[in-house]
């Protein structure tokens, strides 16, 4: 009976190992890209950008797939001037979102060649719209009209009723130092076709570290929010950036804190799937996730310690299972392993359920996709 009880054991571990392998697909960049972002549409259709190109000057592409990965359309160039964007740093990509009709809506941090520039010849925030055909992106726009001094990257966010928001980190006009750099918001509310002015979201500076990405989402009440890094002598902590409680503005929520006095160029992801939003982050190495709440968030650690971990992204099914997936052992201009881990719906890491893939290449980093059957696809 003891022999015949571990075999049992034995066919158990091996079924769950392949469970858990099949809920997870991880695949290369379509056309060996970098730094993809992708978001999954209603009929569970997959579209992500990429960067090609030299790292100072590369260029935007856009294909989808409609079996998960397994294929891939024709890419489509998304910028309109050539070398356009920056792989440099992995910090300062482009980002995507899906909005009215889902329309594809993509906006990144220009190289120091692209045009049209911001105010005072500065780096500019561009932003392009896939046309009404589907088959091009209208030409580049920048949406900086008085806020320039843009370094680490900017977001957008977008949903269904034609609202578009963009958001970045730049100082105060006339100001200089992470002190007074602050995240800006421009919003569109006909679908990206005009943007107003952009505003300050928070009246009161916790300063924005210069070379660390932002990111944007939108929250369960269709308002935009903000993860960033702040910065001020002795901190680097991330920071939840949403509607306050009076409908008035914005509030700043301290979700973590980082002491040290230098830029650890980290970048964070926002999903949000049935109502309830997730945001990833990473903190001294370590990366986290957590469901935005009423008192914010609350990290749950991704289980071990790992090899400084960074650049996490997060998904979630339509069952509320959380796949959070990240990086370890990259630095400049090196690649490294990208790894995963499943959450059940609470938050709580799955046993055996993690996985790791090796071949990260330089500047990229992993996107988490939730397919329509419940697994997940981790491009990288």
């Amino acid at each position: 009976m003891g022999l015949m009880r571990k075999l049992f054991l034995a066919v158990l571990l091996v079924c769950a190992f392949q469970a858990a392998a099949a809920q997870v697909t991880a695949i290369r960049c379509p056309n060996n890209g970098v730094q993809p972002q992708a978001v999954a549409d209603s009929t569970g259709k997959i579209h992500p950008i990429y960067l090609k190109g030299e790292d100072g000057a590369s260029d935007i592409f856009y294909v989808t797939s409609a079996d998960g990965g397994a294929t891939w359309s024709n890419p489509i160039r998304v910028n309109s001037q050539p070398g356009a964007a920056i792989a440099t740093g992995t910090v300062r990509g482009a980002h995507i979102a899906l909005g009215k009709a889902n329309r594809v809506h993509v906006a990144w941090m220009g190289s120091s060649s692209a045009e049209p520039k911001a105010p005072a010849d500065g780096v500019p925030m561009l932003y392009a719209r896939l046309n009404d055909a589907g088959d091009a992106f209208e030409p580049q726009r920048n949406v900086i009209t008085s806020a320039p001094g843009l370094d680490g990257g900017g977001s957008i966010a977008a949903d269904a009723r034609g609202n578009v928001y963009i958001a970045w980190h730049a100082p105060v006009p006339g100001e200089r130092g992470e002190a007074n750099r602050r995240v800006w918001l421009t919003a569109s509310n006909d679908n990206g076709k005009t943007f107003s002015p952009e505003k300050p979201m928070l009246p009161q500076a916790t300063g924005v570290c210069g070379c660390c990405g932002m990111r944007l989402g939108i929250d369960d009440k269709g308002n935009p929010l903000a993860l960033y890094r702040a910065a001020n002598a002795d901190t680097r902590d991330i920071y939840l950036l949403r509607e306050s409680p009076d409908g008035k503005g914005y509030a700043a929520t301290r979700v973590e804190t980082m002491v040290t006095k230098t830029c650890p160029m980290s970048t964070a992801t926002v999903a949000q799937q049935g109502g309830r939003t997730l945001a990833a982050w990473e903190t001294s190495g370590q990366v986290s996730v957590g469901a935005v709440g009423p008192d914010g968030l609350k990290p749950i650690p991704a289980p071990g310690k790992g090899n400084n971990r960074k650049h996490p992204s997060v998904a979630m099914n339509k069952s509320g299972n959380v796949l959070l997936a990240w990086t370890e052992g990259t630095a400049w201009k090196r690649g490294g392993t990208v790894h995963w881990q499943l959450f059940d719906p609470s938050l709580n890491p799955e046993p055996g359920e993690a996985g790791a893939q090796r071949g990260l290449v330089p500047w990229s980093l992993p996107t988490a996709i939730a397919r329509n059957d419940g697994g997940f696809v981790v491009i990288y």
